[in-house]
């Protein structure tokens, strides 16, 4: 894991020596181990490096080929280097190896095979820019499922890319000025999703895409490796007979492979254990390959009703791990919430960040990469709303008016909606709302509005509403109709693809990337393994999902080495009690956040936000996510300026 930074300056778009140097230092929590910067002309390649396969000076960065021809500055493993390795020792023309890394195994697949070819061979997560000399051609690459993240500029004749948005805030050549319209997506999902970012004209390139440009040519992205294309093979198998009993012992074999080549490492590695699903089972994966105890970690909280710890301590007895466990305290959560601002590059609404960070942190005393089990869901049908979606989206079909509602329950007083809405209000609490009926039915307004399945989806993950418009000159980003590939796919499967291609890279996956570099930790996903979401997908959905439980065929697989007793209960996440700490040990930062003159700088609706807030600390309206969106878009904001967007 590593921090990566480059320029090609070209007219209108230069950099000075300091300029490189700051932005090159502010990733330096994602490689404190070394760092070093090859300028060749206009072209600047900066590397900070996080020592985890060879640890000795051969596997430093900025590397050049053995040919001279190519320059690659690289984050990310490659599980598979020592077989494609293997392969080009057993082509009889071998370089001669500096030393053990996958970082040049990489670059010399690329010298014989070209870029793309060598994306296809190649097995892991990574984001890299890869220089040919020769042609004066440049590629930036990012992994299959989005777990390294990688931004990208265009300036004038030039080009600035990074691991961080931060590494490019202090280059004054790319003007970087909030955009209202990446704001407004951002109220929306939670979080900024590809291409956008939060700065005008600066972008993430997205999962399994390949950017291609020359100075004076137009850059051309394409996918290398396409997740329509995947889950088309996999839901054209379907149909195939298949008993649980064989999906289990094929599922077996992939979680352990996938496994075992993410443990590949000179440095400790542990594995974050929940006690849940997914978790314990990638460490009863890790324990039948380990030849000694491996060592698990685990986050628990002071409040009962979030508290996980008991149960994932049972499960490290029954499986015999070197289990360590710690307990987050509101003065944790205080001591945290004043980093975020850094440690996300971009405003992230998601409050487990806070614990997930905390566990890193811990987990860094006493791993370099730990395991995770992130990823189940999406494939598996493991969040609740793959089944209640779709129910929801059933009866809303039939509602009589639906068109109208929305503006008649925004106009309406709460007294009115408490009376008049109980029935439907106690419906929308069934499907993830909360509150009072009132507070609960203008949550759900936007969801009456929806076009498509997909569409109330997206409506029903909301922040804020549409009908708030909080961000001032900025449209919501446009909902269309339902897109083409979902047509192929049944309710459940185009609600997983959906989340497998917006909610994970996006959420997920961002916020474990930023939380572990921010305590130079890095994290390996085995459920993410390519191999593992195509078995899924292509499963039979009753393996997947009975009765509103969903992950069934994984939970048949833990079985085997967890006795049911410790994981069969439901679901809870990892979210912290989120309301108890904004109305007591938080409630000074986010009433300073949300000060009428911090709000007043012309991009949010001072009004609508100070009286939400308002509204808030009298408590019960269950709204959490709300308020963190804005408090995570204020500290944000706060920690690097501002600068007005047009």
């Amino acid at each position: 894991m590593c921090g990566i930074l480059g320029v090609v300056q070209g007219r209108g778009f230069t950099v000075n020596d300091a300029e490189f140097a700051a932005g090159l230092n502010a990733i330096r929590h994602r490689g404190p181990d070394d760092d070093a910067i090859i300028r060749d002309g206009p072209v600047w390649f900066g590397h900070r490096r996080l020592s985890i396969i060879d640890l000795s000076p051969a596997g430093r960065q900025p590397m050049w080929s053995a040919c001279g021809r190519y320059l690659i500055t690289y984050n990310g493993e490659i599980y598979n280097h020592q077989a494609l390795r293997a392969e080009i020792d057993a082509s009889g023309a071998a370089p001669r190896w500096r030393g053990e890394s996958d970082t040049e195994v990489l670059l010399e697949l690329i010298a014989r095979h070209g870029v793309e070819a060598a994306l296809d061979k190649v097995e892991g997560m990574f984001a890299f820019a890869v220089w040919d000399k020769s042609e004066n051609r440049f590629w930036l690459a990012r992994d299959r499922f989005g777990e390294k993240p990688l931004y990208y500029a265009f300036r004038g004749e030039g080009l600035a890319f990074a691991s961080e948005l931060g590494a490019l805030e202090p280059m004054t050549g790319l003007d970087l000025r909030v955009s209202r319209e990446s704001t407004a997506a951002y109220f929306s999902c939670g979080y900024v999703p590809a291409p956008l970012s939060m700065y005008q004209d600066v972008f993430k390139l997205a999962p399994g895409c390949l950017l291609r440009w020359r100075p004076g040519e137009a850059a051309v992205i394409r996918s290398y490796w396409s997740l329509d294309d995947m889950v088309a093979e996999a839901v054209a198998e379907q149909g195939r007979a298949v008993t649980m009993a064989e999906a289990v012992d094929e599922l077996d074999r992939l979680v352990l492979a996938a496994t075992a080549e993410r443990m590949v490492a000179d440095v400790p590695v542990g594995v974050f254990l929940s006690g849940g699903i997914d978790s314990s089972l990638i460490a009863s994966a890790m324990q039948r390959c380990a030849s000694r105890p491996v060592t698990t970690l685990t986050l628990g909280f002071e409040d009962p009703r979030f508290n996980e710890a008991e149960h994932a301590r049972a499960v490290a007895a029954h499986l015999g791990t070197e289990h360590i466990e710690e307990i987050v305290t509101p003065a944790h959560a205080r001591d945290v919430v004043a980093k975020l601002d850094r440690m996300y590059d971009e405003p992230l609404a998601d409050p487990s960040q806070i614990p997930t960070f905390l566990l890193c942190e811990m987990a860094r005393r006493h791993v370099t990469v730990a395991l995770s089990g992130d990823g189940g869901d999406e494939a598996f049908a493991g969040y609740r709303r793959h089944f209640a979606t779709p129910a929801l989206w059933r009866r809303i079909k039939r509602a009589p008016m639906r068109g109208a509602m929305p503006a008649l329950i925004n106009a309406a007083p709460d007294p009115v909606l408490d009376v008049g809405f109980s029935f439907m209000g106690g419906f929308a609490r069934r499907y993830g709302a909360g509150g009072g009926v009132a507070q609960t039915m203008r949550r759900v307004a936007p969801w009456l509005d929806a076009r498509s399945l997909l569409d109330l989806h997206e409506a029903s993950l909301y922040k804020w509403p549409r009908a708030e418009h909080v961000v001032l000159g900025a449209a919501y980003p446009a909902r269309d109709a339902a897109p083409a590939w979902s047509a192929a796919l049944g309710e459940i499967d185009a609600l997983c693809v959906h989340d497998m291609r917006h909610y994970l890279p996006g959420d997920i996956l961002t916020k474990v990337d930023r939380a572990s570099m921010a305590v130079s930790l890095e994290t390996r996903i085995p459920l993410l393994d390519p191999s593992i979401a195509r078995f899924a997908l292509g499963l039979p959905l009753e393996l997947r999902l009975q009765d509103a439980t969903g992950k069934l065929v994984l939970r048949e697989l833990l079985k085997r080495y967890v006795p049911e007793g410790l994981f069969n209960r439901p679901k809870a996440g990892f979210a912290p009690p989120l309301e108890a700490w904004l109305l007591g040990p938080l409630r000074d930062w986010a009433e300073d956040l949300l000060a009428p003159e911090r709000l007043s700088y012309g991009l949010l609706d001072k009004q609508k936000v100070r009286a939400f807030w308002e509204r808030y600390k009298k408590g019960g309206t269950m709204e959490e996510a709300r308020i963190w969106a804005v408090l995570q878009l204020q500290a944000w904001r706060a920690a690097r300026g501002y600068r007005e967007p047009a």
